[in-house]
């Protein structure tokens, strides 16, 4: 997928039109015969890559799950090998790997919201389980860089900067946004700044003599 630099095997070509064309159209406004139009193959040839829709819709949400996963890991790996590095480099690392995500894999993210319920319980449940380990190694990293946020609150902060970056499907056809790289820069000065926002310490209310309502 995004991160994927050589060309694609046909199952790739499948599975990115088919999330493609389940972005577009729902998961059940796409036959198999369609897919495989998408290709260049006939429909009854897709089932010598996958069982069915329903195989494509789990492989293409378990397999983003895990990629997410793996990259933020490697990219954990690659900043304990730097010692000069810090971990605002690697959180920003980690932004700058999201956001290739959210500007190059946008149908994931719309089939996500729609049909992540259409999967069986195992794959969901696996789901699941990929995305708690993607946010907690978010967590770590942002408590090192700002210490003072308390566990919680980084982990609220950590999926509200998923939904901040993950909202791209709704910023508009693509020609009317602006390049790449210019989209991409405003998406990471909005994370960072949300993240240094959420470790403000809140100042309490003035509250005037005689008039401490709170608990009577």
């Amino acid at each position: 997928m995004a991160t994927r630099t050589d060309a694609p095997t046909r199952r790739e070509q499948i599975l990115r039109e088919a999330a493609r064309l389940f972005a577009e159209r729902g998961f059940h406004g796409v036959g198999v015969d369609e897919i495989g139009a998408a290709v260049g193959i006939s429909g009854p040839g897709l089932y010598r890559h996958f069982a069915g829709k329903d195989a494509m819709l789990a492989e293409l949400l378990v397999g983003i799950s895990g990629q997410l996963l793996t990259g933020g890991r490697r990219r954990v790996a690659e900043a304990e090998t730097q010692a000069e590095g810090s971990a605002g480099c690697l959180l920003d690392s980690l932004i700058e790997g999201h956001i290739d995500f959210a500007l190059d894999d946008r149908p994931l993210i719309t089939l996500h919201d729609r049909e992540l319920d259409r999967l069986r319980d195992s794959d969901r449940k696996l789901v699941r389980q990929l995305q708690r380990q993607y946010v907690e190694l978010w967590v770590e990293v942002v408590r090192e860089v700002y210490p003072e946020l308390m566990e919680p609150a980084a982990r609220s902060a950590v999926h509200s900067v998923f939904g901040l970056l993950n909202s791209t499907p709704h910023l508009g056809r693509p020609g009317a946004l602006p390049g790449r790289a210019v989209t991409a820069e405003l998406l990471h000065r909005m994370a960072r700044g949300a993240f240094g926002a959420a470790a403000v310490a809140p100042v309490a209310p003035m509250v005037p003599e005689g008039d401490e309502r709170l608990g009577g």
